[in-house]
């Protein structure tokens, strides 16, 4: 099932996943509005596109303001004459951990990811609406909105709210045909560069080598490319039933992840009180207590080294 005749927006998509995102897109025929701040990098990611016989145009601006989001539907209207795919990539990093996060290295990454999701989903819903036609929207999430990240307050609070917006568009968006669903990657980026547990996969795709089985079966850690055909799949109309989920990627592995549900439930006549709380917390709650943050296996020993 091909896209042929359908256009998408993809914000961020100058380099990294944004940019194999809007290739994979186009070689299915979609024709692509490549968004980024950079414009060189933007200019070529559009000539790459064309030169593989895609279709894909430029616009050079930073996601957030509500200004963007409109330049950015109406330049998919006026350069392909419609719009039906919006994927929301684009972001940026401030880390530190919470005591020496500053406000600017809040406000920066709530802007981006958060506010700068917001409001092009808004935008591009204006017009899907309007145009009686139905419509994809894909936001990227992150495993960090989905369990912590040491250093990550703003990233976290960007990521797990873009999965608590999607979940309210999925309900708000069903009668007019609308899907709207978070991805959750795990690949080798400009981000997790930095991190040295994946600095031998990291490597190895920087080299075009064959990324480690250990990275991409057992930790679902791959390349931008293996991200790229669930963006595919979940624009196309193969996936016009799947709405509201977050689906977690990366190398071999796919991870359909649940929505909060609450571990235990008990009841106290007339209440929980300190008191009551005291005695069965020991037996009723707290085998029950949940994990935080992402607990990785072992690294093998040939690994090791590069992580030193």
């Amino acid at each position: 099932m091909s896209l042929d005749g359908k256009v998408a927006i993809v914000t961020g998509a100058g380099r990294g996943l944004g940019l194999a995102y809007a290739q994979e897109l186009a070689r299915r025929g979609a024709s692509v509005v490549v968004n980024d701040v950079d414009a060189a990098a933007t200019a070529e990611a559009v000539a790459a596109i064309q030169a593989s016989g895609g279709q894909a145009v430029a616009m050079v601006a930073p996601v957030g303001p509500t200004e963007t989001a409109q330049q950015l539907v109406s330049t998919a209207v006026d350069s392909f004459g419609r719009l039906d795919i919006l994927v929301t990539n684009a972001g940026v990093l401030r880390d530190t951990v919470l005591w020496k996060m500053t406000d600017e290295d809040f406000d920066t990454v709530i802007n981006v990811h958060l506010r700068g999701t917001f409001t092009t989903v808004r935008e591009t819903v204006r017009h899907l609406r309007a145009a009686g036609e139905g419509g994809r929207i894909i936001c990227i999430g992150s495993p960090t909105g989905q369990r912590g990240t040491f250093g990550q307050t703003n990233y976290a609070a960007a990521k797990a709210g873009i999965v608590g917006m999607v979940r309210t568009w999925a309900l708000e968006l069903k009668r007019a045909g609308i899907t709207a669903n978070t991805v959750v990657p795990v690949a080798a980026t400009a981000m997790t560069a930095t991190v040295p547990y994946f600095a031998a996969a990291v490597r190895a795709d920087e080299n075009g080598e064959p990324m480690p089985a250990f990275f991409r079966h057992e930790l679902g850690f791959g390349t931008a490319d293996d991200v790229a055909g669930l963006i595919a799949f979940l624009g196309s109309d193969a996936a016009a039933g799947i709405t509201g989920q977050v689906i977690g990627i990366g190398g071999d592995r796919l991870q359909l992840w649940t929505h909060p549900e609450a571990a235990v439930t008990a009841y106290h006549e007339g209440g929980w009180s300190y008191d009551a709380l005291v005695e069965a917390w020991p037996t009723q709650f707290a085998g029950a207590v949940q994990s935080v943050g992402e607990r990785f296996p072992e690294l093998p020993e040939e690994f090791k080294a590069a992580a030193s």
